[in-house]
């Protein structure tokens, strides 16, 4: 985190145009955040809505994820019995391809001629859609597919550890199935839940791949596309320090509040 700061508020090299970076914090300059800032918050904010596109397309994206990973995370902890290694390897296994190469096979399903619009076209013409054509929809769906693993596993974890007992216990004092799994199987799975989202949240932060390969304008552009393009512009390596700082601080919030609201509970447990 220190090399991203002193590359941040160092220097830029007048002739090769690469960064300086400063170790000596009485010698730092803030030009570079300030200039990020100043297209964030304020009159010029051409950044700004990169950011906040950036936090809708990881809400939507997570919460599609979860919606799909938890009932089968929920099936593979409870009901697959001895299956329960073979069904997570059949989940997982296509997920170890390449990230890129997975992007590039949806980019042969979503063209204009592909499965997907094969698909609808059978039923109806007009349901034919142009997908990779700039659409928020695809780029999100993109970020739900490659990221779902993520959440699948720690969810399958915290049900798993959810003794049988407990649910006999609920059923016993007359609870039935689906207030046993309100009451108990969702409140105790609730750490998982929010282990999951944070593991897919925080690589979805930072992702540029999916909007790169799935639409490719500027309209869909995320805050990951913003530290790539600085990164390959010469001169702007602390623009994408800067980005890494915000994604950080953004990143690290929410994991300190989860981690001091899970101490609370333990004190109050015990």
């Amino acid at each position: 985190m220190y090399v991203v700061l002193a590359i941040l508020f160092g220097q830029i090299d007048p002739v090769l145009r690469k960064p300086v970076p400063v170790w000596n914090p009485v010698d730092w300059n803030t030009i570079q955040f300030r200039y990020v800032l100043s297209h964030i918050f304020g009159e010029q904010g051409y950044f700004g809505p990169a950011l906040v596109r950036t936090a809708v397309y990881v809400l939507v994206a997570s919460t599609i994820c979860l919606v799909i990973s938890y009932p089968v995370a929920y099936y593979v902890a409870r009901y697959a019995g001895r299956w329960q290694g073979l069904l997570l390897v059949v989940l997982i296994a296509p997920f170890w391809i390449s990230y890129m190469m997975r992007m590039l096979a949806w980019i042969n399903l979503l063209q204009n001629d592909g499965l997907v619009n094969e698909v609808l076209g059978f039923f109806n013409d007009a349901w034919r859609v142009d997908w990779l054509s700039g659409h928020a929809t695809t780029v999100i769906l993109g970020l739900a597919y490659g990221y779902v693993p993520y959440m699948i596993l720690p969810l399958f974890a915290g049900l798993d550890r959810i003794p049988q007992s407990a649910l006999e216990a609920s059923r016993d004092l007359g609870a039935s199935r689906f207030e046993t799994f309100r009451r108990v199987t969702l409140r105790l799975s609730l750490p998982a839940m929010v282990t999951a989202v944070l593991l897919t949240c925080l690589p979805m932060l930072g992702d540029y791949f999916t909007t790169d390969l799935l639409a490719a304008t500027p309209g869909t552009s995320m805050v990951g596309n913003l530290i790539n393009n600085a990164v390959l512009t010469p001169g702007q390596t602390g623009q994408a320090a800067a980005f890494v700082l915000i994604v950080t601080v953004v990143s690290i919030v929410p994991m300190l509040a989860y981690v001091w609201v899970s101490r609370d509970r333990e004190g109050v447990a015990t």
